[in-house]
């Protein structure tokens, strides 16, 4: 009987061996051409110097403080968190046991009563230095004692960047400068900027180990969090807040007043943003009035089932200026006569010749003009207007405004039949009672605004007849808005039109002035900030507005604009560069960088674009074909 030789090696063995390390190597060449995770995110090259390193094409330095003061305020750090620049910021926290740090406090105690005293023995002046070290120390010792605060060592780096040196020594001056008004002393990393750039990227691991005694109250300063946030519990999104990628949901009526004023010029997405608000505050059970000069409005009212009411010569919508509110609250019902009184005044001087001689002197370069009527006039006009409520019965006794209203049909039948400047009136006034503005405002009401979303458009009127037609319409939903204490929202859109006459101008004013006693917000929407913040009253709008939203400006816009809301020496150079869709967002006293941003869906209903309307579709088209290939594989 034979056996194999010792040592003799087994073919099959060895072939199955180098077969199996042939697959090794096959399978690590093909790993080394697999494209990882970390191929994506790992920057072309690195080059460390000693006071700057090259990332990429992108220089960056990294700092670390070192110095602080006696004293500091908390959320001292919101000022760097908030800087408009890419800083990369990370804060070391190490605790340390309490008795570690009392053994060291009695010591340093020691040590400084005693160089005191040696002071006081060859005759030196008072150290105040030393005395407060003494004091602070004290003072800390009796707290960690009884467990009141803790101690811990800090580290506080941070990494800026620029695209060239000039903008990085621009960057670094701009950071040391706004760390030393607070005392707050940094410092580069010199020679260490590869350990500092590890300590600064997100993987914790503190490679500079450049720390500061802090107990808890001072450690509790440096909390990072304080970016501008105007994100609340309850409210609606408006956007993303670009200074942190956070969300901007935010409820209007919880500011002083729900007014609100949008600036933007034409296309930069003004229309889009306001939309947006007005669908997701319905979602909410807010209902919503528009006034629409450009018929931008109609697909999203159709969408939500709102009503639609088209305002023209030839439509057979009618809206009576003479309508009454029908208010419960007494002091309202006494006065509701009074206040309609006045509403008329105004509007009948805009309609009488304030509109025409107004506009006449726009065109002709002049400003503001005298009003229409002389006071002989505004005195006949004003016992015409109560005479024609008396014909149809309606005193100031509340119980008699139950009566149908008269129209202007039957003012201009009293100014006929009058004595003074009545008939002179009559004939200014015949244009809107049997003239080419006949029907539309002579005849009783028949708009039902009982909707969750009443839009009225204006873009077929004629020139001369819009800002009236603008004035009737906002005292008719005023009237409806006094009737009932609903959640509402007006947006008034193009108002600058209103602006440019002093007796709507006037209305408007005291509209937003008012609103928030009826829960009522105003939106008003305007490209001309010129002709808008050239009144007195435009300006007043925007004051007793709680709420600006900021878009895409013209050059000739900004000035003023910085001039109104103290913008600084950045956001005025960024108002004129801002991409469409994005701009300065004011919440009170609050303000932050934002993205308008909605779904495709919503974007598919407010969208005036045609391009923006093609690509939602697609993207519906694409979600639906997904869902139906889900739907089949199940």
């Amino acid at each position: 009987m034979f056996g194999k030789k010792k040592n003799q090696v087994d073919p099959v063995a060895q072939a199955q061996a180098q077969a199996a390390q042939e697959q090794m190597e096959v399978q690590a060449a093909f790993q080394k051409g697999v494209t990882a995770l970390r191929d994506f995110i790992a920057p072309a090259s690195l080059e460390f110097e000693s006071k700057q390193f090259k990332i990429g094409t992108r220089l960056a330095r990294t700092y670390f403080v070192y110095g602080y003061p006696r004293q500091i305020y908390t959320g001292w750090m919101s000022s760097l968190v908030n800087l408009d620049e890419v800083i990369d910021l990370s804060l070391f926290v190490y605790p340390v046991e309490s008795q570690v740090v009392l053994d060291n406090l009695r010591k340093k105690v020691s040590q400084l009563e005693a160089g005191i005293q040696i002071d006081t023995e060859h005759g030196k002046v008072r150290d105040p230095g030393k005395q407060a070290a003494i004091q602070d120390a004290e003072e800390l010792r009796d707290k960690l004692q009884v467990g009141e605060e803790r101690f811990f060592r800090v580290g506080l780096y941070f990494t800026i960047y620029g695209n060239s040196n000039e903008e990085l020594e621009y960057v670094s001056h701009k950071v040391e400068s706004l760390l030393t008004q607070q005392q707050v002393f940094s410092k580069p990393a010199s020679a260490q900027q590869e350990q500092g750039l590890n300590s600064t990227i997100p993987q914790f691991t503190d490679q500079l180990q450049i720390r500061r005694n802090m107990d808890t109250g001072a450690v509790s300063t440096t909390f990072p969090f304080t970016s501008a946030d105007l994100s609340q519990d309850n409210g609606i999104l408006y956007g993303i807040n670009m200074h942190n990628s956070g969300l901007v949901i935010f409820d209007r009526f919880s500011l002083e007043n729900g007014n609100a004023v949008v600036f933007a010029k034409s296309g930069a997405g003004k229309s889009f943003a306001v939309k947006l608000e007005v669908l997701r505050s319905m979602m909410f059970g807010t209902e919503v009035f528009i006034i629409d000069p450009e018929n931008e409005y109609q697909k999203m009212a159709e969408a939500v089932g709102g009503a639609y009411v088209r305002l023209s010569l030839n439509s057979s919508t009618r809206i009576n200026p003479f309508d009454l509110p029908t208010v419960t609250d007494k002091e309202e019902s006494d006065n509701a006569l009074r206040g309609n009184l006045i509403t008329l005044h105004g509007l009948l001087r805009l309609m009488m010749g304030g509109a025409q001689a107004q506009m006449a002197a726009g065109n002709a370069g002049g400003g503001m003009v005298a009003p229409a009527l002389t006071p002989v006039e505004e005195s006949d006009l004003d016992s015409a207007l109560i005479e024609t409520y008396a014909k149809v019965g309606i005193t100031n006794d509340p119980l008699t405004h139950s009566s149908p209203p008269p129209t202007i049909a039957d003012l201009y039948d009293t100014l006929l039949h009058m004595g003074g400047t009545g008939p002179q009136l009559a004939q200014r006034l015949r244009k809107y009672t049997t003239g080419t503005f006949a029907g539309i405002f002579s005849m009783q009401s028949n708009v039902n605004i009982d909707n969750p979303l009443t839009v009225f458009n204006v873009r077929d009127l004629e020139d001369e007849l819009r800002p009236v037609a603008m004035y009737i319409v906002l005292n008719h939903i005023w009237n409806k808005t006094k009737t009932d204490m609903k959640k509402r929202i007006l947006v008034i859109d193009e108002a600058w039109q209103l602006m440019k006459y002093e007796d709507s101008a006037n209305f408007m004013f005291s509209l937003a002035k008012r609103a928030r006693k009826y829960n009522l917000g105003v939106t008003t929407i305007s490209q001309d900030v010129e002709d808008f913040m050239g009144s007195k009253m435009g300006r007043a709008i925007v004051a007793n507005a709680s709420m600006q939203l900021l878009l895409k400006q013209s050059s000739s816009a900004v000035d003023v604009l910085a001039s109104t809301f103290k913008l600084t020496s950045e956001e005025k150079k960024r108002l004129s560069q801002f991409p469409v869709g994005q701009g300065l967002f004011f919440a009170g006293q609050n303000h932050v960088h934002i993205q308008i941003a909605a779904s495709p869906t919503e974007t598919e209903l407010i969208t005036t674009n045609p391009a923006q309307t093609q690509q939602a579709a697609q993207q519906v088209d694409l979600n639906q074909a997904g869902y139906n290939d889900t739907v089949q594989l199940q």
